[in-house]
């Protein structure tokens, strides 16, 4: 029998909802005594075997920051190794905190990435359990000028390539995106067309604060992203951007995710730019084009009316049934899920702690 499960990252901890595969009626539990008090701006779900993993990046005030993983759907969580992810002393740095972890495609069993402040990325070959430094961005030349934005300095985007193991695209807030095409040896900045307005170039090589990435399988090449002011997408893996934020009513916000199964289907959360960063007029609205941006819709049913909290680049997502489901959490602790690819929404959760990252999945 199916089973939906959601996992609900916050700045007091992690909560899980649970619905059959309807998803029109969910439970919740939580907070989940493993995490209480920890900030999770990472959670992450492996469907890649029989038995789904489930992931967890805290941040302790105390023990500082780890990954944690459940095989039995969050019942009990695996103490990560002394070491599992942390710098080695000659890269100078401590880690501060896991910003996404990202399982890679099916063609690559046991390899998952991890993205964490500062810029830095990272890869498991064992599940998850333990994590090398991709020593090839650590060491790249522009690093010493990535700058940091409101969030901090941070690797939040890791967009594996579905069928090239060799090719990564990683995003970070401020430092724009990269790619590699060699397994992670050598890097190059994939930025132009993207601007950054708030430097005397606003085209430069690299230094963009792009909040998100978000491709599809199906289109490898095709890759969409929502940055600080510009919503663009590009069709030569990140060679060219072009801004497709035309019929939105702004071009400022945080997450975009993409359809499982269409991928000229894409969704945004607009925001008041910079100075207010809430929702435009006031009103939750998710926006969805189905041509790939070249026009948007505004879906509202059963969103609240009125709303000043945005949401954040993580805290939105899709799951892999069909009708699709998509999730959006908020920062006044609200999270709303719909089942039939946006049309219709409900509310799974409310008055939580700030939402910071969503992930979810239909198992069975």
């Amino acid at each position: 029998m199916s089973e939906a499960v959601l996992l609900i990252g916050t700045k007091k901890g992690l909560w899980i909802g649970r619905s059959d595969a309807a998803r029109r009626s969910w439970t919740l539990d939580g907070p989940v005594p493993e995490f209480e008090m920890q900030s999770v701006y990472a959670v992450g779900i492996d469907t890649r075997d029989d038995r789904p993993r489930l992931f967890v990046g805290g941040t302790s005030e105390h023990w500082g920051p780890a990954v944690f993983h459940s095989d039995d759907l969050g019942t009990t969580w695996a103490e990560p190794p002394q070491g599992s992810i942390g710098f080695p002393d000659d890269a100078e740095a401590s880690l501060e905190r896991v910003w996404q972890i990202q399982p890679a495609p099916e063609s690559q069993p046991g390899v998952v990435y991890a993205g964490t402040q500062p810029s830095a990325l990272w890869k498991s070959t064992d599940g998850g359990v333990t994590f090398e430094l991709v020593r090839g961005l650590w060491d790249h030349p522009h690093r010493k000028e990535w700058g940091a934005g409101f969030g901090g300095q941070a690797v939040h985007t890791v967009l594996p390539h579905p069928t090239d193991p060799e090719r990564v695209s990683v995003a970070m807030s401020t430092g724009g995106v990269y790619r590699t095409a060699d397994g992670g040896a050598s890097w190059s900045p994939a930025n132009q067309g993207i601007q950054a307005k708030f430097f005397p170039d606003p085209y430069p090589e690299f230094g963009q604060c792009v909040h998100k990435l978000a491709g599809h399988p199906d289109v490898p090449d095709r890759m969409f992203a929502q940055n600080h002011h510009g919503v663009y997408r590009s069709d030569d893996g990140g060679a060219i951007w072009k801004s497709i934020a035309d019929g939105l009513p702004s071009d400022f916000g945080f997450p975009i995710v993409v359809h499982p199964h269409e991928p000229d289907t894409v969704y945004v959360f607009p925001l008041v730019a910079d100075a207010n960063r809430i929702p435009t007029e006031a009103n939750c609205r998710v926006y969805r084009s189905r041509d790939a941006g070249a026009t948007w819709e505004p879906l509202s049913t059963g969103l609240p009316d009125v709303s000043f909290v945005p949401v954040l680049r993580d805290a939105m997502t899709t799951d892999a049934a069909d009708p699709a489901g998509v999730y959006v959490g908020t920062r006044d602790g609200c999270v709303y899920a719909s089942a039939d690819a946006g049309d219709t929404w409900v509310e799974v959760a409310s008055h939580l702690p700030d939402v910071l990252t969503v992930r979810a999945a239909v198992l069975g």
